[in-house]
């Protein structure tokens, strides 16, 4: 039984290692320079889990989230970095943040989407061209708090 009880906390221990906080993106962001990419969402919107559950694993799959720092937030259980990255708008979101020669940008992209819109959005906000051409002045991204962000696992990871 003992045995037992060490696996799961064990396997606990790795999802909660493995989740994508917003501070961890944060940090990575300014460490590498990589965009960052939030998606923005709560665990009761339909086209909130299927982004986590179905389209995030698959484009993760494929190799796109690699090139970016990703974080989830939820807005239910993060009310106040959620308001500072969408305000009162519509979930989901995935909120691109890049650092460009002429300051912060940001893109957006509203709603559940399919995976290729998905990778589409990535890949133009990755490339610096299609990042200038698309994307709005920004502030730079709110700061990472590691204490005031809780970690939301993606599935499939």
């Amino acid at each position: 039984m003992t045995g037992l009880t060490l696996a799961v906390c064990m396997q606990l221990s790795l999802l909660s290692t493995d989740a994508e906080t917003y501070a961890r993106a944060h940090k990575e962001m300014s460490e590498t320079g990589k965009p960052m990419v939030v998606m923005v969402g709560t665990d009761w919107c339909g086209p909130c889990r299927k982004m986590k559950q179905v389209v995030l694993p698959e484009v993760r799959k494929r190799g796109l989230l690699q090139r970016v720092a990703f974080a989830l937030v939820n807005a239910d259980k993060d009310r106040k970095l959620a308001a500072k990255l969408i305000g009162k708008g519509p979930i989901p979101q995935l909120i691109m943040f890049r650092k460009t020669p002429d300051g912060w940008r940001r893109r957006k992209l509203v709603g559940g989407q399919e995976v290729e819109k998905v990778e589409r959005f990535l890949r133009e906000g990755i490339a610096q061209d299609g990042a200038e051409k698309t994307s709005e002045p920004s502030e730079s991204p709110p700061e990472g708090d590691a204490a005031s962000v809780e970690a939301v696992p993606v599935s499939g990871s």
